[in-house]
């Protein structure tokens, strides 16, 4: 059964541009470790909520958008190796590669699939 790697990260809205690019970049890197794929979406219709939303989650501040991504793995077994592939390999570090936004309040998990139609 697939595995699935969620994403949700509060991106300053003049990084659009810089965050398409890193998204393409991940993707392609994690394509070559065996993700099946990837998407990556920019929020346009994500509201506030009262208790619990995106925005508060990742505490948005005004002038950022909430991105929200994930990435289908053939397994978790695939997954886990080519994260660590992913870690493990110089240009992926933070340093050589910066995130357009803030990673220290990005959302991120792993789900076990459970129904796909």
């Amino acid at each position: 059964m697939s595995y699935v790697d969620g994403f949700v990260a509060a991106v300053p809205t003049k990084n659009k541009e810089k965050f398409i690019m890193h998204a393409k970049i991940m993707a392609a890197a994690l394509k070559k470790l065996g993700a099946l794929s990837v998407v990556d979406t920019w929020g346009d219709d994500v509201p506030e909520g009262e208790l619990t939303s995106f925005p508060m989650a990742v505490k948005k501040k005004d002038d950022e958008t909430v991105a929200f991504s994930w990435v289908i793995w053939p397994s978790k077994e695939v997954r886990d190796a080519g994260w660590q592939a992913a870690m493990d390999d110089p240009s992926m570090h933070p340093d050589n590669s910066p995130m357009p936004f803030d990673g220290k309040r990005i959302i991120y998990g792993g789900f076990s699939v459970v129904s796909e139609e």
